[in-house]
């Protein structure tokens, strides 16, 4: 569990904080008051148990004193990140840059913005004290999560949108709980459809020492705003030769016991990557075109996925682009499949600009014809889903 430390008078900034950390798996200690202890020790014999992951300093607390008081903590426990809440300006972001301050936090940030802030300094503290001794650092297990694989038999049907709005949807519901992977490791655009510029890929994270501790291979995910964590592809397709089926396999072991959610974008067919990606999967998501070739590929695939009993227990059949206009209907595309369809996503020019965009409809809330379908999806893999009622579920779908 996180452990967060708050020095402020400001009971508005206090709630902003308690609410950020009410997402999260950690505990707030809060000390009101405007001005700040001798030193770093002071703080240590007010607490019980473990010392805290992060401190944040202000608002309302001489700045200058904050400064001084994370420079000793720099010094004392570098394994503490600190984080300061002030309007920054270009001076006193060199000066907190010089007293080893983590990041600094605008005081009027929202809730979400100071839980990924506080998540960024809770990784970069956990990655210190993994340099500076050779101590596990203890951690709840939560049992496995869901891994939901999201597959095509071709490429070009909209598998990384839908990957990225699932993985947006269910991190509303379980903040800094869901992870999502690009195993597309030639091709991947995860990074470019959530607008990151990640500073670790996967080929780092299944290399060196994230391979051998899930605490260090956190420090490599990045943060994205709407509350989840990406592990992107590779920079170049060459690396792709570097990661094996093995390597894919005790990633999403690794990442499944850390994670509620883990959501893998796979390479469009069958390849290794994808098959050693449905050995850890609880859920696949196929997403299939209004086309023949892509409508016959995926009846393949379950063909070969039958023969290799490599099909997860729970199964989302999702249909992209829909249109009336297309030549075929619902009832074509279920035959052809052998398979009820569960969602049906209508063409929409909204959803691939969304993606060229870097955010997601389900994070920015822009009204589109298929947002009902991508919300109807990200409740499938709710925990209260498989209690629903549900007949007549796939006779509910219409291509408009």
């Amino acid at each position: 569990m996180s452990r967060f430390v708050l020095i402020t008078p400001n009971a508005d900034f206090e709630r902003l904080v308690r609410l950020a950390v009410s997402g999260m798996h950690g505990e707030l200690h809060a000390f009101k008051a405007d001005y700040l202890p001798e030193g770093p020790a002071d703080i240590m014999r007010q607490m019980v148990g473990e010392p805290p992951e992060v401190l944040i300093l202000g608002p309302g607390v001489p700045v200058a004193d904050s400064l001084k008081l994370a420079a000793v903590v720099d010094l004392q426990y570098p394994e503490i990140s600190v984080v300061l809440a002030v309007t920054a300006d270009p001076e006193t972001v060199v000066q907190a840059m010089r007293a080893g301050v983590r990041d600094l936090l605008d005081p009027g940030a929202d809730p979400d913005t100071i839980r990924v802030m506080l998540e960024r300094a809770s990784l970069a503290a956990a990655g210190r004290r993994r340099g500076l001794g050779p101590q596990a650092t203890e951690h709840a297990d939560h049992g496995a999560g869901r891994v939901i694989a999201v597959m095509s038999p071709k490429g070009g049907v909209g598998k990384t949108t839908v990957a990225t709005n699932i993985a947006v949807g269910l991190g509303k519901s379980a903040p800094m709980g869901v992870v999502i992977v690009d195993l597309d490791l030639q091709f991947g655009d995860v990074a470019s459809g959530l607008l990151l510029e990640p500073e670790f890929t996967i080929t780092d994270a299944v290399m060196g020492a994230a391979s051998q501790d899930s605490m260090v291979l956190k420090t490599y995910l990045t943060v994205h705003p709407a509350g989840i964590y990406a592990l992107c592809a590779p920079r170049t397709p060459v690396e792709m030769d570097r990661i094996s089926a093995a390597h894919v396999s005790h990633l999403l072991e690794q990442l499944r016991k850390e994670f509620r959610y883990v959501v893998v974008d796979t390479a469009p067919g069958l390849g290794e990557h994808v098959l050693a990606t449905l050995e850890q999967a609880t859920d696949a998501v196929w997403i299939c075109g209004m086309d023949v070739p892509s409508i016959r590929g995926m009846r393949t695939g379950f063909g070969i996925l039958d023969e290799l009993n490599l099909v997860p227990a729970h199964r989302h059949i999702v249909l992209n682009m829909a249109d009336r206009r297309a030549g075929l209907t619902l009832k074509d595309v279920e035959a052809t499949v052998g398979a009820p369809v569960d969602v049906v996503l209508p063409r929409s020019r909204t959803l691939p600009f969304s993606t060229n965009k870097g955010v997601p409809v389900l994070q920015d809330g822009s009204r589109d014809a298929a947002l009902k379908g991508l919300r109807q999806l990200v409740e499938r893999f709710k925990p209260e889903w498989d209690a629903r009622p549900h007949k007549q579920l796939h006779r509910r779908a219409v291509v408009q």
